[in-house]
Formats: C-alpha cells, structure tokens, sequence
C-alpha cells in the first residue's frame, strides 16, 4: 500500500450485521464510540442493518428487512404535510 494516502483516523473497523451476527474487519476512517472483539482483538464497532450475510439477493431468502418501521415512519411525515 502507497505511504501517505490514505486520512490519519483510518483504521481497522468491526461491522457486525445485527440481522445475522456476521462480522467484517474493513478499514474504514467511520467514527463511533462502540467497541467490540474479534478472534481476541478489540477494534471499534459499527452495527449495519444489512450485509452480504443477510440481505436476501445473496442469501436466496424472503425475509422482511424492515426493521426499524420505516414505512411507519414515512406514512406520519405524509399525515403531518397535509
């Protein structure tokens, strides 16, 4: 990897996809405050929706990924412009 490329704060990071557990080290300059362990190593963790491991192109299921009431959340935004 070239010297000097890439910002100071990128490091290596833990996703972990709340959907399936799976985690992934990708280097990444995201800030949180989170920490989590992998194979024995702290590194600051970020929790995502939706990953490879879970989302259902690469999975082959039919699940719902609406986790968070989105829909919900849209249809009272629409109420409250009317």
């Amino acid at each position: 990897m070239k010297a000097d490329i890439h910002p100071a704060d990128y490091r290596t990071v833990l996703f972990e996809d709340i959907s399936s557990g799976a985690q992934f080290l990708i280097g990444s300059t995201i800030r949180t405050d989170e920490t989590g362990t992998y194979e024995g190593k702290e590194y600051p963790k970020v929790l995502i929706e939706i990953s490879s491991k879970s989302h259902p192109f690469y999975t082959g299921e039919d699940r719902t990924l609406d986790k968070t009431g989105r829909v919900e959340k849209f249809k009272q935004r629409a109420l409250k412009k009317k």
